[in-house]
């Protein structure tokens, strides 16, 4: 977890902020900052970084636009460790965000004493989101974050009890709005009156609280053993295709293969037809979650497996299907250049196929219904 001071001198004086609020970069968590700097207090933003939400290099943007100071906050390692079975389930998609809120709010509670700030703030609007943002959820995230005293929620506090920093007179009650609901007008409103032209989207655009990364997320923390965010990264590249365990993840232009490229880790496997144009294929070798036999995705691919999946391929190279067509004899093979290792270790074979999208092992794209139908078993 890394997270950096506006001030890189070296053994300068950390800077002291009255708060510290989780900072999207959606205009609630804006809204929440601009209302208690213009009490005069100094707050700090932090934007907390996971492998499905997080614009780093905006920090920048939001001094210049909004007069916002923030520091990016890394919760890569611990975000993962929590999406594999958060506590408190998941919503529509993918997206853990009790305990995601949870998360962030635990960790935020430390940096406290780092920043010489006394309390915490948070963008939510009551009743805005179905999952997370409920009256019971809200009192639920903040006890069990252990912030319950540290809190403050002003786009809603008009709406929720006092605090302590209200009750003190740091923060006073009566400038704070009492936004509810899931409409917009109120917090157009209050941009209008910071003078905020440039609009952002409501929430921090969450990967995983939209349908189509959500289910190319699912066969990943179903078959690792131990995801990383390099493997979420991965599931974005060309098309991903699993069967079984096996994974395999297809170039849909010269982009998309660069990009596999750039990923492929030593353990890897890349795939490109030898004589003819066509996709770059990338078969990504891991150790099996706990309970996947290791005969369903081994971290290393038997022969009939390589094959397969080569002739699979190729099936996206016009060229080798219409050579694969054309001749006295139907089905005329094609060479794959199979690569494994990198540097020195690499290993270069060839392998004969003839391309086919209907192959034994029959590779399939995620869809929505598979995340759906396993989120009601579990």
């Amino acid at each position: 977890m890394h997270d950096a001071p506006p001030d890189t001198t070296p053994n300068a004086p950390e800077p002291k902020y009255h708060a510290l609020a989780l900072l999207s970069g959606g205009l609630d968590s804006l809204l929440a900052i601009k209302v208690l700097q213009e009490q005069g207090l100094r707050v700090l933003g932090l934007h907390y970084v996971s492998p499905f939400f997080g614009k780093p290099q905006l920090l920048g943007h939001w001094r210049e636009e909004y007069g916002i100071e923030a520091v990016n906050v890394d919760v890569r390692r611990e975000y993962l460790d929590m999406l594999v079975r958060p506590a408190h389930g998941y919503g529509k998609h993918l997206n853990p965000c009790v305990d995601c809120k949870i998360l962030m709010l635990t960790h935020a509670k430390t940096l406290l004493p780092k920043y010489g700030a006394s309390f915490l703030v948070s963008g939510e609007v009551l009743g805005q989101r179905p999952m997370s943002q409920r009256a019971d959820t809200l009192n639920l995230i903040r006890k069990d974050a252990g912030v319950k005293e540290l809190l403050l929620r002003p786009l809603s506090a008009q709406k929720l009890g006092p605090t302590p920093m209200e009750e003190s007179g740091l923060v006073d009650r009566s400038r704070l709005p009492g936004i509810w609901g899931r409409g917009r007008k109120d917090q157009l409103a209050l941009a209008a009156h910071f003078g905020i032209t440039t609009i952002p989207t409501p929430g921090g655009g969450c990967n995983l609280a939209e349908a189509e990364p959500a289910a190319r997320y699912l066969p990943i923390l179903k078959n690792l053993a131990e995801p990383a965010s390099r493997d979420f990264s991965l599931s974005h590249l060309g098309r991903q295709y699993w069967a079984g365990g096996y994974w395999l993840s297809i170039g849909r232009n010269q982009h998309d293969n660069a990009a596999l490229e750039t990923a492929r880790r030593p353990t890897d496997i890349l795939l490109r037809l030898r004589d003819l144009p066509g996709p770059m294929a990338l078969g990504r070798q891991y150790e099996p979650a706990a309970g996947v036999h290791p005969g369903q995705s081994p971290h290393n691919w038997p022969a009939d497996v390589l094959a397969d999946a080569c002739a699979f391929a190729a099936s996206y190279s016009p060229k080798a299907r219409t050579q694969s067509a054309e001749g006295a004899e139907a089905g005329r093979p094609v060479i794959m250049l199979v690569r494994q290792g990198k540097g020195e270790a690499e290993i270069v074979t060839e392998i004969s196929v003839t391309p086919a999208r209907q192959t034994p092992l029959g590779w399939t794209e995620p869809k929505s219904a598979a995340l759906a139908a396993w989120k009601r078993r579990s």
